[in-house]
């Protein structure tokens, strides 16, 4: 297992699947473990996925400071992790939380940037956010799951601050486009793969300046892919777009049938997604 070390001399880790060029996998959670991102569908036979386990999750090392959790903090450890792999740019793939992150590093290093791909990702980092509404907006398009009767309740308690674990483990079926046994067996490693202290602070007071980031981000001159889930609701498509309308050059595409886990609902239609973006960039910038 590869290692490099912050700046802060913390330990990280990250694991590498696949051949072909980089691409730099930043997993969300916020802060879970990379493993949950597995090979992303097959995406590993068209790239290889170097996935960063942020610190304090997965095999990365525990920080002495637990500030350095804050999203904005960890920025130079995606910085790190660039330099240690000799690349002069890379191609960066953000899912969920780790959008912020995403944003926050090509904010600050634009010319790092080769190009960017949100999958369904959080842009609280742009003051683009979802919010309840939109949650029980995407859960009210399940109504013909065999689980939304018992599902629909507990997914209610979350968003009301007063759910249970149980609830918690009730409501996971929304989060996925399809609730089969590999979705099932996905989400039961869910709670052994987070650090919740590390998630508290994460998006905690200060980690984000959207104005600045905004300004930063209307320079980016790398092409983005932003992919959200139709079932997703976080984010819904409709924010995703826009998020999507504040780069100068970034593509917006909806995957049907999906939850907030696209490689896992259709491995198939993500990884053509994907890999078709990346291609036409690599080969528009030739």
């Amino acid at each position: 297992m590869p290692t490099f070390t912050a700046p802060d001399g913390t330990a990280l880790a990250f694991h590498v699947v696949g051949e072909g060029e980089p691409l730099l996998c930043l997993p969300g959670g916020p802060m879970r473990a990379s493993a949950y991102l597995g090979d992303l569908g097959g995406l590993s036979k068209q790239r290889q996925l170097v996935m960063l386990d942020l610190r304090g999750t997965g095999d990365s090392g525990i920080p002495v400071d637990p500030a350095t959790y804050r999203c904005d903090r960890q920025v130079l450890d995606v910085e790190a992790l660039r330099r240690h792999l000799g690349l002069d740019r890379v191609d960066v793939l953000a899912h969920s939380a780790a959008g912020d992150l995403a944003l926050l590093y090509a904010a600050r290093y634009p010319e790092r940037i080769r190009t960017l791909s949100l999958i369904t990702a959080r842009a609280r980092a742009l003051g683009v956010d979802f919010t309840v509404e939109h949650r029980l907006e995407a859960a009210a398009l399940r109504t013909a799951e065999p689980w939304f009767g018992s599902a629909r309740d507990a997914f209610e308690a979350i968003w009301a601050g007063t759910a249970t674990d149980a609830e918690f483990d009730a409501a996971t079926p929304f989060f996925y486009g399809r609730w089969d046994a590999a979705a099932q067996a996905h989400a039961a490693l869910e709670v052994e793969q987070c650090n919740e202290e590390a998630a508290e602070i994460y998006a905690s007071s200060g980690a984000f300046e959207p104005a600045a980031t905004r300004t930063a981000i209307a320079a980016l001159r790398a092409p983005v892919l932003v992919l959200a889930g139709e079932l997703d609701g976080g984010p819904r498509p409709r924010i995703a777009a826009a998020a999507a309308q504040l780069f100068p050059q970034a593509e917006l595409t909806v995957q049907p049938g999906s939850g907030h886990y696209p490689w896992l609902d259709d491995p198939e239609h993500f990884t053509r997604t994907v890999g078709t973006f990346l291609r036409r960039s690599v080969a528009d910038e030739s």
